[in-house]
């Protein structure tokens, strides 16, 4: 199947471009993807000349032909293009209507001149069709055409040469060899004739033109022979852009691809009327086509599957090979960029270039900062887990904080180099520094946590070591309390602090933090026995009532004491306030520091030597300045060492003898109570009285022995009830309480008393299991009572005082422990012999 050119009217004979058509002409041929690798041929002649019929068999183009049988007319209108069929490279044919003819008008030739001009633009080789025998005449029709064709040529800055091929139409049997030097000549006088701008004044014909002469026999007459002629003609188009071929020069030739924009800008500067500066066009052609090139390369790109793909993946994580996938894709639409522009001007070529790259980069780089930001991430991650598990080894902390370091660095270095765009020279030493204070940081905050642990365990530590024995050797209050707190409080120091010194030698801290840690330790361990030291202080009262207690109830050897009425109370409540004072001056000032104090003494000489009373008001305004304790300070003891004052110490002391009074009373009483149960004689003058006014009845018992039976009957009587009712016991709880207990009693008792005498007269006693209190046992030997444990009072005092009081004789004793008054009596045995 035969080719098709393709034959499409370029401009209409008003002179409008038709745009559309040129792109679908380029498009049917291929034009595009030929780059430079094209030639346009157009021709130029005569209307009538049989252009049409020379294109159409020189390059076997339908252009439309003027049929003869029908006269002589305009066929071709405007401008028309089609392919060359069979020329390689690719030929774009152009014929252009013919000049001279009646339809324009013999005036109007402003459409020739600006179709010569346009041909001039874009042909690589412009033929001239003209006859043979204009040759050499002065009025020829083709000079016309030559004086156009000169005139717009200086209205041209082309940088490149024009192929004229002179087409001798109808030759004669004059040969060329004869014609051609006439053709030439008349050629040079046109162009000296024509005028020329300064510039070229003088410039010579060949500056702008390659003249190429054929001739072809007549068509009608010998059309055999044209055919043969045109044929071998059409040979000279093959190659025709190689070097030395007829279209030779192809300097300022437009590439395939910005054709069409480029015609229509030529035209349109044509229709202007406006000078044709060929090269400033270029560089626009090639401006407008590399900019629609690389915004087509950026807008595949930004839809590319491979990069969506890619973006999507690092959006989530650290993708591997990022940086050779995200070059591939780039150096894939920049190549292409070369490849289509290739052919364009190299300056603008390469700008446009550079755009796109820059775009084309920018479109990327929020990628390439998340990747970045990723390795970041799992870098610093890395040192933290690294570190970890250094530290759970046991290593050294500055020695794993280096190592985990450099190994993180080296991590992060490692994927940048992975991430690297070729295209990019983007600079990754922010992140870097950025991943180098994060790391520096967490090191920081890891370092600080480990040691602020270290330190709170040596702390609760010095706790453990220091709080119970101070707490015991404040609360014995000896004389070298402080003295063995401070040797305890250095002692347990040293050992913490060179521990600690051992356990952080990894740290590598310099010499100043280590100092400030170590005397942080040591200020720690100080104030905890201060804060103990002010936490005693606060119950110093008990602790002085629990002294005063302790050496008031007990004796010498820790025993309870026994009030029996021997003891001293004033000279054991003295000692006992003693011990009670020395434990208040102990605990009234922290003495760390090893300076001498006088607050014992001030204390005893101002609250023991002394009477501490409440002043009488004539007292208050002579005596108040020379008070001792009025103060709020001690002399040579710091206010932050102060823990009691002197004014709290008198108030103190003042509350402490108010609360232990009644210890002292009770004591008084006791040793009272143990003389009235061990002394039941009247007073000697109350026996001597008795004697002295009884001795009548005396004598009467004397001489009447029934009597004494009868009283010593009585006595028995007397004595088992006193016993059985414990009557001495009972009035101790008070007279009136006393006698109604007997009162009720007594009737009972006494009948079951009388019961049991009776029982043992007649030899039946009662079993033992059935004698619910008492038992009697008589027998001729005597008369045994045995009386059990009593009840306990209900009425017991509460004291803060442990006290107790027994008697041998009587065996009964008092005991009162923790506030507690307890009595206990012994059993009884009275016997009587007969």
């Amino acid at each position: 199947m035969e080719e098709d050119c393709c034959a499409t009217q370029l401009i209409d004979a008003k002179g409008q471009f038709n745009a559309e058509g040129l792109q679908n002409f380029m498009n049917k041929v291929k034009l595009t993807d030929c780059g430079l690798s094209y030639a346009v041929v157009s021709i130029m002649g005569p209307q009538s000349s049989g252009k049409s019929t020379l294109m159409n068999h020189l390059f076997h183009t339908n252009f439309r032909e003027m049929d003869a049988y029908k006269g002589r007319s305009q066929t071709t209108k405007g401008i028309w293009i089609a392919k060359c069929v069979g020329i390689e490279p690719l030929t774009v044919a152009m014929d252009l209507e013919g000049t001279d003819g009646r339809e324009r008008g013999e005036d109007d030739t402003t459409f020739e001149k600006q179709s010569a001009l346009f041909a001039l633009a874009i042909s690589d080789i412009v033929l001239i069709n003209m006859w043979c025998h204009d040759i050499g005449r002065e009025q020829a029709a083709n000079k016309p055409l030559l004086k156009i064709v000169f005139q717009v040529m200086m209205r041209l800055f082309s940088p490149r040469k024009t192929t004229l091929l002179f087409v001798i139409r109808d030759k004669t049997k004059t040969p060329l060899e004869h014609l051609e030097p006439i053709l030439r000549e008349d050629i040079q006088k046109i162009w000296d004739a024509v005028p020329k701008p300064q510039a070229h004044k003088n410039t010579p014909f060949d500056e702008f033109f390659n003249v190429v002469i054929t001739a072809l026999s007549s068509y009608e007459e010998k059309e055999e022979k044209f055919k043969e002629e045109v044929a071998q003609l059409r040979q000279q188009f093959f190659h025709s852009i190689s070097p030395g071929g007829l279209a030779g020069d192809r300097r300022g030739v437009v590439p395939a691809s910005g054709f069409s924009f480029s015609a229509q800008q030529i035209w349109k500067v044509i229709k202007e009327n406006k000078d044709l500066d060929l090269p400033a066009h270029k560089i626009m052609v090639a401006t407008v086509r590399c900019d629609e090139i690389s915004n087509e390369k950026l807008s595949r790109l930004t839809s590319d599957k491979g990069w969506l793909e890619l973006e999507a993946a690092v959006q989530a994580g650290p993708v591997l090979a990022f940086g050779k996938r995200l070059s591939s894709i780039l150096e894939a639409y920049l190549s292409e960029y070369d490849m289509e522009a290739v052919y364009f001007d190299e300056g603008v070529r390469n700008a446009k270039r550079q755009q796109l790259e820059s775009k084309a980069l920018d479109l990327v780089h929020p990628a390439y900062s998340t990747m970045l930001g990723h390795l970041r991430s799992k870098a610093l991650e890395s040192f933290k887990n690294k570190l970890e598990q250094s530290l759970i080894k046991g290593e050294g902390f500055a020695a794993s904080v280096r190592t985990c370091t450099g190994s993180c660095m080296l991590e992060f270095d490692q994927g940048c180099a992975d991430a690297t765009i070729r295209q990019a020279n983007w600079d990754a030493s922010k992140v870097r520094d950025k991943l180098r204070r994060d790391v520096d940081a967490h090191a920081s905050s890891v370092r600080s946590a480990k040691l602020s642990e270290m330190m709170a365990n040596y702390e609760k530590q010095l706790a453990l070591a220091l709080t119970e024995p101070v707490e015991s050797l404040l609360e014995a209050g000896q004389n070298d309390a402080w003295a063995s707190i401070r040797k305890l409080l250095k002692r347990e120091t040293q050992v913490a602090v060179s521990e600690f010194s051992a356990t952080i030698a990894g740290f590598e801290l310099d010499q100043a933090t280590l100092d400030k840690m170590m005397q942080d330790l040591r200020d720690c361990a100080r104030s905890l026995v201060e804060k103990k030291a002010r936490d005693d202080a606060g119950k110093v009262l008990i602790r002085m009532k629990d002294r005063f207690s302790t050496v008031f109830n007990h004796d010498n050897d820790s025993l309870p004491r026994v009030w029996t009425g021997k003891e001293d109370i004033r000279t054991i409540t003295k000692d006992a306030r003693s011990a009670a004072l020395k434990l208040l001056s102990v605990m009234a000032a922290v003495r760390l520091d090893e300076k001498p104090d006088m607050i014992e003494n001030l204390l005893f000489s101002s609250l023991m030597d002394g009477t501490l009373t409440v002043p009488s008001s004539q007292d208050r305004s002579v005596g108040a300045h020379t008070d001792p304790l009025a103060s709020s300070t001690w002399e040579e003891v710091s206010p932050k060492d102060t823990l009691i004052t002197p004014v709290q110490c008198k108030s103190l002391w003042r509350q402490f003898k108010a609360e232990t009074e009644y210890t002292v009373s009770q004591a008084i009483s006791a040793q009272e109570a143990f003389r009235k149960s061990n002394n039941w004689l009247p007073p000697p003058w109350a026996i001597l009285a008795m004697i002295v006014l009884g001795f009548n009845e005396f004598m009467l018992l004397l001489r009447n022995p029934l009597y004494l039976m009868v009283l010593f009957i009585v006595f028995l009587l007397s004595k088992a009830l006193w016993v059985q009712m414990d009557i001495g016991g009972e009035l101790q709880h008070g007279t009136l309480a006393g006698l109604l207990s007997i009162s009720s009693r007594f009737v009972p008792t006494m009948m079951n008393l009388l019961r049991r005498v009776a029982e043992g007269a007649q030899g039946r006693p009662m079993p033992e299991r059935e004698r619910p209190g008492p038992s009697y046992s008589l027998t001729s030997q005597g008369f045994r009572v045995q009386t059990p444990w009593p009840k306990p009072d209900s009425c017991t005092a509460e004291s803060s005082v442990s006290s107790n009081i027994s008697s041998p004789e009587s065996g009964v004793e008092y005991s009162s422990t923790g506030l507690m008054h307890r009595r206990t009596t012994n059993i009884q045995e009275a016997e009587f012999s007969s």
